[in-house]
């Protein structure tokens, strides 16, 4: 079942797009399904915490207008029913039944933070599957720093959660700054059918699976490695939350890969220079006919 973003005259956009449910194996995900109708769709892999409202309108909206862009909630995440695993690996695995489920056989992945971590296991892993590649604010097994996630989030929100993704995401210029306040004011743009935040049991295990794969070691860089797919990385210098250096580590050892780090930016440098992340993800990918 493959979805129809657009119904007789409506063209939907990331702030009107009814949210979807696909039933499998019991678990219902929820997602909205948007753009250009054919081709190859992109799916977004979301960060820690994050639902489908946490995408910036300013990337999907311009993204689909040449291709077809899937959010989801993967499993227990939000919407989504169903218990949130604690290992990297079966997120993967919920991820590619979902995205079957929707009937694709291939398709392309922008994974930002622990989703990029996520795209890797199934670049990986399912190479059949994934044509092209795009890891944000993300890097390898062990990456440096995210073991210390608790204390980095906690600091995050010591004035407020009001100021927590302003903290996280963005520099302490304020230039960044006042680009993080511009996202934060994009995230409310969808008025109506809002997700709702997710559990405790699912940030729980979100955060036991990111830390736990901090601590995972891949000496070879196997898995790095075994990502023979085109792959575009970005970040912002001072990434807080997966430090900027795991981006190099993940252009030294994919094959095939382009690394842009953007100066005065931090972990959501993508949302900050969203214009040159739209222009080098429609490079890199392709308009398609």
């Amino acid at each position: 079942m493959k979805p129809n973003s657009n119904t007789g005259n409506t063209t939907f956009t990331h702030q009107t797009v009814p949210t979807d449910y696909v039933d499998v194996k019991g678990v219902k995900f929820a997602y909205r399904s948007f753009g250009k109708q054919g081709g190859i769709p992109i799916i977004f892999l979301q960060h820690f915490t994050g639902t489908m409202d946490n995408w910036d309108p300013a990337v999907t909206n311009a993204l689909a207008k040449n291709h077809h862009v899937v959010l989801f909630n993967n499993k227990g995440v939000s919407t989504s029913s169903g218990k949130t695993p604690d290992t990297i690996s079966e997120m993967a695995k919920d991820a590619i039944d979902f995205i079957k489920a929707l009937g694709y056989d291939q398709f392309d992945l922008l994974g930002f933070s622990l989703g990029g971590f996520i795209a890797q296991d199934i670049a990986a892993n399912y190479p059949m599957l994934v044509r092209k590649l795009v890891l944000a604010g993300t890097g390898p097994i062990g990456s440096e720093g995210i073991t210390q996630l608790e204390s980095v989030i906690s600091d995050g929100y010591k004035d407020g959660p009001a100021n927590a993704l302003v903290n996280l995401f963005f520099a302490k210029s304020a230039k960044s700054i006042e680009a993080g306040r511009a996202f934060m004011k994009r995230l409310q743009l969808r008025a109506n059918e809002r997700d709702t935040p997710s559990t405790n049991e699912t940030v729980g295990a979100q955060a036991k699976a990111i830390i736990t794969f901090g601590y995972q070691k891949d000496d070879e860089r196997k898995q790095l490695l075994a990502i023979k797919q085109p792959v575009l990385i970005v970040n912002g210098t001072t990434d807080l939350i997966v430090p900027t250096i795991n981006s190099y580590v993940l252009s030294q050892y994919i094959p095939n890969s382009k690394l842009i780090i953007w100066s005065d930016a931090g972990h959501g440098g993508l949302f900050q220079h969203h214009e040159d992340f739209v222009r080098e993800v429609e490079i890199f990918l392709g308009t398609q006919v």
